[in-house]
């Protein structure tokens, strides 16, 4: 179940996609909190791919609201990659995974921009509208 608060007549276009923006940051937040809770395990930097990564605010945006960096690949579709590179472990032109690792460069870093106290209150904003969708 979705919705959007806050909506007016005045509201446009470019409001609503950036709250769509915003969404998929905040679910994200949400997946590497449970993930962090149940793993013990603190997230120190959020590499990040696919073409969500084309848009440099969401990118940001998810840098500021995780309090961690975001980091970009040379190669965003790291699923085809992924794949070409088990090919070339299989073929033996890679030697290690060490070796593949170092294939694919961070080239891109999104620090986080937001103080603690920004942080917690859209924090505080998202975990109210889902608790009213509940």
């Amino acid at each position: 179940r979705g919705a959007i608060f806050g909506l007016t007549r005045d509201t446009t276009r470019e409001q609503i996609i950036r709250a769509a923006l915003r969404s998929i940051a905040f679910q994200s937040m949400d997946v590497i909190e449970v993930m962090q809770q149940d793993s013990g395990k603190t997230i120190h930097e959020l590499r990040a791919d696919g073409g969500a990564t084309r848009g440099p605010y969401l990118m940001q945006f998810q840098a500021d609201i995780l309090g961690i960096p975001v980091l970009l690949p040379e190669v965003i579709e790291s699923t085809a990659l992924g794949a070409a590179y088990l090919a070339g472990l299989s073929a033996r032109l890679y030697n290690s995974i060490d070796e593949v690792a170092k294939q694919n460069r961070i080239v891109t870093r999104y620090i986080p921009q937001y103080t603690e106290k920004e942080r917690s209150a859209q924090r505080k904003l998202w975990k109210d509208a889902v608790k009213r969708l509940l």
